[in-house]
């Protein structure tokens, strides 16, 4: 049974940080990553890293403001939202298994956590 596991995530005000983590039990993955959902917007990709070789990618709105890095030995995987901005403001996922395709593409994962609030103002 694979489980993805939410932590982190609140309010905070524009410009501030919010860190958020994310624990995976019942499998390992070569690909894992965060997605977000704002109100009445599709789910997009934020930042993925692929644990083998520890390659990172990054959506053009994050870049240089998120950083997402992971613990192998405890199979966790973080995001680090600095300077964040209003737009930012969605329910933040984390994602696993990759079945291939674009890596921003929601649909190409196969697991999936519950979802942790980010509220930017």
């Amino acid at each position: 049974h694979v489980q993805l596991v939410e932590s982190g995530g609140g309010a905070v005000q524009a410009g501030g940080s919010v860190r958020l983590s994310c624990t995976l039990s019942g499998s390992s993955a070569r690909w894992m990553g965060w997605f977000r959902e704002a109100p009445g917007k599709e789910r997009e990709g934020v930042a993925v890293i692929f644990t083998g070789a520890g390659s990172t990618y990054y959506s053009d709105s994050v870049k240089g403001r998120f950083t997402i890095s992971q613990d192998k030995a405890n199979y966790s995987l973080d995001l680090q939202m600095d300077n964040l901005k209003p737009e930012d403001t969605a329910m933040y996922y984390c994602a696993a298994g990759r079945k291939g395709g674009t890596w921003y593409w929601p649909g190409n994962y196969n697991y999936w956590g519950q979802g942790t609030q980010v509220t930017v103002s």
